[in-house]
């Protein structure tokens, strides 16, 4: 069972805390992180790009000239792909990237993301994060306790806190989520993850 340290907001150890082995202490599957990395990703595309073949731009009807005796190359259009302002050759059109994943993969692969955090030393647990008012120096202050400036940083809170959100809010590198919205995508691309105790134990209930 992960035995991790457990910090107050200074940055100080208090004590520590034991983790459940299943969620923080699996075997590391890395194809199934690019898996849910690639559909977060994909998810997040729009797919509005698109561009006219020939038969959609304006314009065209008449035959630029006859076909023979002119001593130019026949045409027929001046909306051909040959032609500037013509239409486009196999351009994009609109469409969904979207793509899933079996809950079980979604699942293997978050309790993937969380173990490979705990075995680099870039998780650490808080007893509590709480604010006075919202500040941005009170964050840049917390971050300051554990050396945590520099780099990207996720903090995990168990529920919606909007002192400590926007507190954040002006950080470049520096997002908030709840433990409702972890993701695999988020927990990769961040150096270090904050996960207050009780957010621990909500991700525990979910994925143990």
């Amino acid at each position: 069972m992960p035995k991790v340290a457990l910090y107050n907001m200074s940055g100080q150890q208090t004590g520590e805390i034991d983790l459940n082995d299943w969620v923080f202490g699996c075997e590391v599957n890395a194809a199934v992180l690019h898996q849910a990395v690639t559909m977060q990703l994909n998810n997040q595309r729009q797919g509005n790009a698109a561009t006219k073949t020939r038969s959609f731009v304006r314009g065209g009807g008449k035959k630029p000239w006859k076909q023979k005796g002119t001593g130019r190359a026949r045409a027929g259009t001046i909306r051909s792909p040959l032609w500037v302002g013509g239409g486009v050759v196999f351009g994009p059109h609109p469409r969904k990237y979207t793509i899933s994943l079996p809950r079980k993969v979604r699942r293997l692969a978050l309790r993937s993301a969380l173990t490979a955090k705990v075995n680099a030393g870039e998780l650490l647990v808080l007893e509590d994060l709480q604010f006075a008012e919202i500040k941005t120096k009170n964050m840049v202050q917390f971050l300051d306790g554990f050396k945590a400036t520099e780099g990207k940083s996720l903090v995990v809170l168990s529920e919606q806190n909007e002192v400590v959100m926007k507190s954040a809010g002006n950080l470049q590198g520096v997002l908030t989520i709840t433990s409702q919205g972890i993701n695999v995508y988020d927990l990769l691309n961040h150096n270090r993850v904050f996960v207050t105790k009780d957010a621990i134990a909500q991700i525990e209930e979910v994925l143990a």
